[in-house]
């Protein structure tokens, strides 16, 4: 497939990784000691095994042409700093999937650093779509301001980075992983 949009395009600047899986009603995902292997491996897979995939991917083009921004949607629910001791319990698969999708946006970034391929995470908070259901208060558009503002960064921009949805702040953020 990315030879096919190279072929098409005549290059790759951009991928926005925003796939995901929350398996927060299964009644398992309350704890970690009832959290379901099954779902865990499914929900990991998707991601943040698909992250590094796509990432894997696009690498040697964007290395090639000397230019990239690799965009991957997390949730502030993944941040180790943010975890406080009365978190909410659900989503024991979804926030361990992005907490391991953070190290892989942090790891790349580090990898690349020197470079201008850009890595950087971003929460979009809680959004009306398919994963976040109709009583969202933001639709998918307002969360993808965030996207739009990493995947455009400058030479020079921020690499290695874990920004809160603009909105939030009336701008960009950047939040401690």
């Amino acid at each position: 497939a990315i030879a096919e949009i190279v072929g098409k395009c005549g290059g790759l600047d951009v991928l926005i990784n925003n796939a995901g899986v929350n398996p927060t009603y299964d009644p398992s995902e309350a704890s970690i000691a009832t959290v379901k292997p099954a779902v865990f491996n499914e929900t990991f897979q998707t991601n943040a095994t698909a992250v590094l995939r796509m990432i894997q991917a696009v690498l040697p083009v964007m290395r090639k042409s000397g230019y990239g921004r690799i965009v991957s949607v997390s949730t502030e629910m993944s941040s180790l700093h943010g975890i406080p001791s009365d978190y909410y319990p659900l989503a024991v698969s979804y926030r361990v999937s992005k907490l391991a999708l953070n190290g892989i946006v942090a790891l790349t970034a580090k990898e690349l650093a020197g470079t201008d391929i850009l890595v950087n995470a971003y929460s979009p908070g809680w959004l009306k779509t398919d994963m976040g259901g109709p009583s969202a208060p933001f639709t998918a558009n307002e969360g993808a301001e965030t996207a739009l503002y990493l995947a455009t960064l400058p030479t020079g921009g921020s690499n290695g980075g874990f920004f809160a949805e603009m909105r939030k702040f009336g701008g960009p953020i950047q939040l401690p992983w």
